[in-house]
């Protein structure tokens, strides 16, 4: 049988990477992208990201939950992001809780002996992946930096019980965690077209490829009343699955949000 279509529901940036890297390996796919991201428009979020950057030395590591982090705090920061060795200058590890942001972060100049991240075997790319890597960097004392997002709504909770976990586990080792929001996300407005592709997706055969549970509660809201019980999805993170389910999907499978085992799930599917 053939392969079945991809539905990828990633941000634009991360969702056209992901067709094309799919597209590489024989694997048709589109993007529909189901969450909006950009700056914060807010002068408070944009001042406290001012403040973390000129207080980068005071940190034993920063922590980007996302490629978008990396992308929005760099950005803010342009004469940091062109200094490949600032991160090295002032002693702070960078820590990225999967391959993607690892990615970003050294497209944005930083060394890659200052990235620290889940092994590329691990069972998972998460917070708890991470700190199994980084727990022993921690003193009593030592200050972290996470970078997040910020989101209009309360789906996204694999993220944020995850990154809440993470502040809970270096707080227990002695350490002191502070938060800064570096970009917004939302729900995308899809045009009729999108709206169309969507409901086509949901009963074709097509494969949905989910890797935020927000994602999944945007898809429900953009399309209400569809029904997704013949519906295929692929989540990336069991909390993930659990959205999908929850949403109505028919078929439900899980796999790491790698991509030869993305590949092979799809290919099996087939």
């Amino acid at each position: 049988m053939p392969t079945p279509r991809v539905i990828v529901t990633r941000p634009a940036r991360e969702a056209a990477h992901w067709v094309g890297l799919l597209a590489a390996h024989g694997v048709p796919a589109v993007a529909l992208p189901l969450i909006d991201i950009g700056p914060c428009p807010d002068a408070a979020a944009q001042h406290a990201l001012a403040q973390a950057h000129a207080r980068l030395a005071q940190y034993r590591a920063l922590m980007f939950v996302s490629g978008n982090a990396v992308v929005h705090f760099f950005e803010k920061k342009s004469a940091f992001a062109r200094d490949s060795q600032a991160l090295l200058a002032i002693k702070a590890r960078a820590w990225a809780p999967g391959p993607g942001t690892a990615r970003a972060l050294e497209q944005a100049g930083v060394p890659p002996d200052r990235i620290d991240g889940p092994a590329p075997d691990a069972p998972q790319f998460d917070s708890e992946a991470l700190w199994q890597e980084v727990a022993g960097q921690i003193q009593p004392g030592d200050r972290v930096l996470i970078v997040r997002g910020r989101s209009g709504c309360v789906h996204d909770t694999a993220q944020g019980s995850g990154r809440d976990w993470l502040a809970r586990q270096i707080e227990a080792a002695g350490g002191q965690v502070d938060f800064v929001v570096a970009y917004q996300r939302g729900a995308p407005r899809l045009t009729p077209a999108e709206v169309a592709l969507a409901q086509q997706a949901a009963q074709d055969g097509s494969v949905w490829l989910l890797s935020s549970s927000e994602a999944v509660a945007h898809l429900s809201e953009a399309l209400p009343g569809q029904r997704w019980g013949a519906a295929r999805a692929l989540a990336t993170h069991p909390r993930i699955a659990e959205a999908a389910r929850a949403a109505g999907f028919g078929t439900v499978g899980e796999c790491r949000p790698a991509l030869e085992d993305v590949v092979a799930s799809i290919e099996s599917a087939a």
